[in-house]
């Protein structure tokens, strides 16, 4: 029987009232396992009216009070690692080790928020004129809201609602429809932890249930992570209607290759970020730029290191790399190395006709790897979203930079040498809001905070870390006079105030 996912408002699981249903498959087998219910705007209505009426009490309760229930979700997460995994390899077909691997991170926000009373502290300056004080605090902002993507769907959804919850806020999810029950997991969780009704809310959809939460003028701000197209959307639409928006778009991260970099280091990385979890991820390498004349020696060493890798269902431990999430991914993925050589790339390896016995409706692709690839080239130019490598070769160092920073996208880059002299300069020229100095995949510890440059972002706050509390919470300042008890009573005086 196919299983059903329903919405999750005011602390209960409340089923779908719109008859629209969307179908979820096992993309090891190609087969619907489940339909998630998708929500009307009235439906998204009630979830945001439920997170308004716990906000009246979640606002004010203590510190105390809010750090002792994130403790025990803590704990609770820590207990079902396994079986958040397996719903993610179940839907989004990613080996277990790297679902095990994203919930790991996601509970590395957990616990930062666990901390939040430290990020929430005020300032105090005291006799800025006679009797005079000056104060700065942070309040939270009511309901906000966030909107994730399918390749994450724990890890990312938690780098957003611990804080908001936190900093007092009350929030209302819109995870993928195309893997929704991690996210219902999440919420079952956080219930038994002891979290008020209403607090956290879960609704499944599409469009519709999406414009209403940007709409809606009980929803204080949106967090977004996806595709450009979508974040830029994203962050036009809420921000008309009035509201904060951090929206996270899409990548194309370059990993450039000093000559004097350690060759085996650099093909290990390489092969790691661009294929781990089918490259279906926003930091994934998927241009690799090579100076010099290490190009050739470069690319047979990421084949040899390609061509091992074993792909299979995600929940067979043998296998390194699973399936794409839908066969319409599937083929979008494959089309980029079909057409590659047309374009002027030389293709090394090709894994478009790639299929695993036993399980040939899955939504299999294999290990693509494109060398000499122009500018031009549509599989460079785009966000790809799967495990297709491209190189690019370039003279100096001076070329590489430019060619990088001449991208639309800025989320991630990385670069790999021996030169400290020449790391230096690229992590200050490079623009991209996350650098990593042989390391592959920069993405920050959760008390740093993550985010991209120019096309990868839009709005001003970067996510989790200290940007996470700046953006779910608001500033106030606020000037204290008291009379000294010996003063007697005044006159009013009407004249400009004076501090000095």
């Amino acid at each position: 029987m196919t299983k059903i996912v329903n919405h999750w408002i005011g602390g209960k699981t409340v089923e779908g009232a719109s008859g629209t249903y969307g179908p979820v498959t096992d993309p090891a087998t190609g087969a619907v396992t489940t339909n998630v219910a998708f929500a009307t705007v009235d439906e998204v209505d009630a979830a945001v009216a439920a997170a308004k009426d716990a906000y009246a009490t979640w606002g004010t309760s203590s510190l105390a009070k809010r750090s002792a229930i994130l403790f025990k979700f803590r704990a609770l997460l820590d207990a079902n690692r396994d079986a958040i995994a397996e719903l993610i390899t179940a839907e989004h077909g990613k080996v277990h080790s790297d679902a095990l691997g994203e919930v790991a991170r996601g509970l590395e926000i957990v616990e930062l928020a666990c901390g939040i009373t430290v990020q929430l502290k005020g300032e105090l300056s005291t006799e800025v004129a006679s009797r005079v004080d000056v104060s700065s605090i942070r309040q939270p902002l009511g309901v906000v809201a966030g909107i994730t993507p399918f390749n994450f769907p724990a890890m990312v959804p938690m780098w957003m609602f611990p804080i908001a919850i936190a900093c007092g806020n009350t929030f209302v999810l819109k995870p993928s429809e195309k893997d929704p029950s991690a996210a219902m997991k999440l919420a079952e969780l956080f219930a038994e932890a002891g979290l008020p009704d209403g607090v956290f809310n879960v609704v499944h959809g599409d469009k519709v249930a999406v414009d209403r939460l940007l709409d809606h003028p009980d929803v204080k701000a949106v967090s977004f992570v996806g595709s450009t197209p979508i974040a830029r959307y994203i962050h036009t639409t809420a921000s008309t209607n009035g509201k904060r928006v951090q929206a996270l778009g899409g990548a194309k991260n370059h990993m450039l290759v000093l000559p004097d970099a350690d060759l085996d280091a650099a093909a290990d990385a390489a092969v790691s970020a661009a294929y781990g979890s089918a490259g279906e991820r926003c930091m994934a390498i998927s241009a690799v730029v090579a100076v010099g004349a290490i190009g050739d020696e470069l690319v047979e060493k990421i084949r040899e290191r390609a061509e091992k890798i074993k792909i299979g269902p995600g929940n067979d431990p043998t296998s390194e790399m699973g399936p794409l999430i839908t066969k319409v991914h599937r083929d979008k993925v494959a089309s980029y190395v079909t057409g590659a050589a047309a374009e002027g790339a030389e293709v090394v390896l090709d894994g478009s006709g790639f299929t695993v016995d036993g399980f040939e409706d899955g939504h299999w692709i294999g290990i693509s790897l494109l060398d000499k690839v122009p500018t031009t080239a549509k599989a460079y130019q785009d966000e790809i979203f799967g495990p297709v490598l491209t190189v690019l070769r370039v003279d100096t160092y001076e070329e590489g930079l430019a060619l990088i920073n001449a991208s639309p996208f800025g989320n991630g880059t990385a670069i790999f040498t021996r030169d400290g002299g020449a790391a230096r300069r690229f992590q200050l020229e490079v623009e991209a809001g996350m650098v990593g100095v042989n390391v592959p995949i920069p993405v920050p510890v959760g008390y740093h905070s993550f985010g991209g440059w120019k096309d990868s972002l839009f709005g001003d706050h970067h996510i989790y870390g200290n940007d996470g509390t700046h953006f779910y919470t608001r500033g106030k300042v606020v000037t204290t006079r008291w009379p000294d008890p010996a003063d007697g009573p005044s006159g009013v005086d009407l004249g400009f105030p004076r501090n000095h």
